[in-house]
């Protein structure tokens, strides 16, 4: 077996990404598969935490009926539902799993705790951080990439339904153009909205390297942790468009 290139990381899951076909919810079988690509990169030895949207459920950003702090609490707990159905799901294939949220609600999800994540990976643990940042207008991205820097991630993987960071919207430009590397300043001057502006400013200021690629497709996940060119890389000094030199 391949040696994994990154050997602790943060998948950043959307909430869309657990609904599958379903029109709501949880799609048991594709959580079923996401679970068994997670556990084949824990008996590679890789650590890993996951942070997960709660898009299936609510999205707060679009309730605009309803106050914004309150509709961000609603999208938070949304994400911790989520949290303990991956965790059920992670306990069923007899995966170590353990769950903490920003945002506390006893006897569900331990509250989070710096020394017990630790703990919880030194144990072997996957670790699955749910309720945001705990505080209202911060997104699900911004919290992944905190939930990184604090646990000293390699690399903050994006799953997406897209295969990278385009140029355009590909599902309504056929024409537009992928990227295999962009510079996180890139990334921000031209407003290319695969994550949230300040999730990608902290990633640049303390240096954690994005990967964005297609979760749907077999395989990927593992191929990214060994290092295989999948998706795109955000990262310093990446190669920049030409026409940007």
């Amino acid at each position: 077996m391949s040696s994994p290139h990154y050997r602790r990381i943060l998948l950043k899951l959307s909430g869309e990404a657990l609904k599958g076909k379903e029109p709501f919810g949880v799609d048991p079988d594709l959580l079923h598969d996401l679970v068994g690509d997670v556990a084949e990169l824990h008996a590679m030895g890789v650590q890993i935490g996951l942070v997960i949207g709660g898009g299936n459920y609510f999205r707060g950003a679009q309730a605009s009926w309803m106050e914004r702090t309150s509709a961000d609490y609603v999208g938070m707990m949304a994400t911790i539902m989520n949290g303990v159905t991956f965790r059920a799901a992670c306990h069923k294939r007899g995966l170590p799993c353990s769950l903490f949220s920003g945002l506390q609600v006893e006897g569900v999800a331990r509250g989070y705790n710096q020394l017990e994540v630790t703990e919880a990976f030194e144990r072997g643990d996957v670790v699955i951080f749910s309720g945001g940042t705990g505080h209202p207008f911060f997104s699900t991205d911004t919290a992944a990439a905190l939930r990184a820097g604090e646990i000293g991630a390699e690399l903050l993987i994006k799953a997406t339904q897209v295969d990278g960071v385009y140029d355009a919207d590909p599902r309504t430009h056929p024409e537009a153009k992928r990227f295999d590397k962009l510079d996180y300043l890139y990334l921000l001057q031209h407003d290319l909205r695969v994550m949230d502006a300040t999730s990608v400013s902290f990633c640049r200021e303390y240096q954690i390297p994005i990967l964005v690629f297609d979760l749907s497709t077999k395989g990927n996940l593992k191929r990214a942790v060994l290092g295989e060119n999948v998706g795109t890389i955000i990262c310093h000094q990446a190669e920049r468009p030409v026409e940007d030199l």
